[in-house]
Formats: structure tokens, C-alpha cells, sequence
């Protein structure tokens, strides 16, 4: 018996492929410390310079991205590094043992809901990703986004549904982004909403959901209304989105929280990791760890953090 659940879609001959790539995406505990670096599209330039130099400078540069991976994943505190087919290309023969999760569809921010419901597909294929195998940089796996409830939501769906059965004929894992988004949907952070979310990423058949963090259920603390939606995604392992930056202790016991309280199965940080010099973003990809795969205390992951 596996440590791990495979999906029926994934051949029986790539089963140990599977396995490899999902203990190289989870540091071999199935708990994914997932470093977003998609978001040069998503956000275009503004988590990276701010004018005020609030941001580091260096952040500017997406080579600190790909500097601050191969760091974390020489410590063993790497998970996979996600982005975008094209940004992994140009960075990736310089790094090719990182773990990557290649996306394969972003938008900008630019065009508001107000205007149009968004829509997000796919700028590459299967066929572009194993270019990148064959050319021997480890992908172990794809990302897709869906904004469920958009008027286009059956668009993305049949795209992501096709990348995640696709994905696991080739062994590789597949990660869902689930916003709720679009003038159908009046609250983004809505508990009903995420854990709604997360359920179809079930449906889906993805192996991990990225979800914002909920707002609570009335009676309930935020943790505990979480956990509403880790449940609904049954064996797809939950992941929740970094946020905005935080100060480092109030990031830490919201990751400790999601992790112990509501059952997450990792996160997904970004600016809380990039938006810092390297050594202490590499710190805090170790603190990060520490807490999604080794259950250390919020006290432990700041010593880690502040030991840089």
C-alpha cells in the first residue's frame, strides 16, 4: 500500500512516477509549502517595486525568485515552485532540479469584475510542459486557475478537468487555483463559497486546491470555519493562499492555524516570502516548512525565521 493516495487516472505503470513526483512536491510528507511565482501576471508589477523601496528592490528581478527556490530546495524546505510556463523557461536550465508546477493560465488584474466576469485559459499545453521534461528540468507537476461562478467558469473547468486527467497519464500532480469571482458572486471570501470551491476541485479530480482564507461562520473562529472546506475536498488536499504581507509572527500562527486547527494540507506564500531580501525570505520559506511538515509551534518557526 502506497503512503500515498493515487488517483485511478494515473496509469498503472507510472504509479511510482506519480509517487516520486508528489514526495518531491511535499518534501515527501504529502504537505505542500508551494512558493508562488505566478504573480508577475496575476499582479503585474505591483508586489514586486512600490517606488518607496517598502519592497525590496530585489524583488524587481525575477531571477530572486528562482534564487531564493534553489536555496530553499539545497535546505530540503522547498515544496515546488510555481509559475508560469514561459517565466520557468528562461530561468530553469540554470536550475533544472527544482521542483516546478508549471501554470498554465493567468490573467492580469486590469480588467475588474465591474467590466466583465473574468476569464483565465490556458496559454500553454501538455505537449509545451513535456518539452521542458524531455529538455531535463524536473516538472513534477501543473497549475490551472478557475474562477468558479464567473459566467465563463464552464470554459476553465472543462480546461482544468482536461490538464489534471492529462497531467496524470504523464505521473505528474495537478493543483487547482478555486476563487470564487464574478458579479454572481457578492462575497470572494464567503465560507459556503470556499468550501464550495474546494469541492469541485474534488470533482475535478485535482490532487491539491489553492483557496483564499474564509471569513467565519457565524459561531465559529476562522480556523474552525476552514475546516468546513478541507472536509468538502475530501482526498484533494487543501492549500490556502499567503495573502498580503504580513508581519512575520501574525503570518506564522495564521499558517499554524490553518495547518492544526482547520487540517490544510499546506499553503501557497508568495509575497510574504518574495517581498524580502533573500536570506531572510529563504528563512522564511524554512519557518514555513517547519510548520506544514514538521509540526513545529509558532515559536519554533520564528526561531527559524529570526535565526538568519
Amino acid at each position: 500500500m502506497s503512503e500515498f493516495h493515487v488517483p485511478a487516472d494515473v496509469p498503472d505503470e507510472l504509479i511510482e512516477t506519480y509517487l516520486e513526483n508528489m514526495r518531491a512536491a511535499t518534501a515527501g510528507t504529502g504537505s505542500m509549502n508551494l512558493f508562488a511565482c505566478d504573480q508577475k501576471i496575476e499582479h503585474l508589477n505591483d508586489d514586486f517595486y512600490d517606488g518607496e523601496e517598502t519592497i525590496p528592490r530585489s524583488s524587481n528581478d525575477p531571477a530572486h525568485l528562482f534564487e531564493i527556490g534553489a536555496q530553499t530546495h539545497e535546505a530540503g524546505t522547498l515544496g515546488v515552485l510555481a509559475g508560469q510556463l514561459g517565466l520557468i523557461s528562461m530561468y530553469a536550465r540554470d536550475h533544472p532540479e527544482l521542483p516546478y508546477l508549471v501554470k498554465l493560465n493567468s490573467k492580469s488584474h486590469m480588467v475588474k469584475t465591474g467590466q466583465r466576469d473574468p476569464i483565465s485559459q490556458a496559454l500553454w499545453d501538455m505537449d509545451d510542459v513535456m518539452s521542458l521534461v524531455h529538455n531535463g528540468i524536473n516538472v513534477v507537476g501543473i497549475g490551472y486557475t478557475v474562477y468558479i461562478g464567473s459566467e465563463f467558469e464552464h470554459e476553465m473547468l472543462t480546461e482544468a478537468a482536461q490538464f489534471i486527467r492529462q497531467a496524470h497519464e504523464q505521473g505528474m500532480i495537478s493543483v487547482v487555483w478555486m476563487y470564487p469571482r464574478g458579479k454572481a458572486v457578492p462575497n470572494e471570501k464567503d465560507p459556503q463559497l470556499i468550501a464550495g470551491a474546494a469541492g469541485v476541485a474534488g470533482c475535478l479530480g485535482a490532487d491539491f486546491a489553492k483557496v483564499n482564507y474564509p471569513e467565519a461562520w457565524e459561531g465559529m473562529t476562522q480556523p474552525e470555519s476552514f475546516r468546513i472546506a478541507v472536509e468538502a475536498a475530501g482526498r484533494t488536499g487543501i492549500i490556502c493562499s499567503g495573502g498580503g504581507s504580513l508581519p512575520p509572527r501574525e503570518f506564522l500562527q495564521r499558517l499554524h492555524d490553518q495547518i492544526n486547527i482547520s487540517g490544510c494540507r499546506g499553503a501557497a506564500t508568495g509575497r510574504n516570502i518574495h517581498q524580502k531580501p533573500t536570506e531572510s525570505a529563504v528563512s522564511m520559506t524554512a519557518a514555513c516548512h517547519a510548520i506544514i511538515c514538521e509540526g513545529a509551534s509558532v515559536d519554533e518557526a520564528m526561531a527559524i525565521f529570526e535565526a538568519q
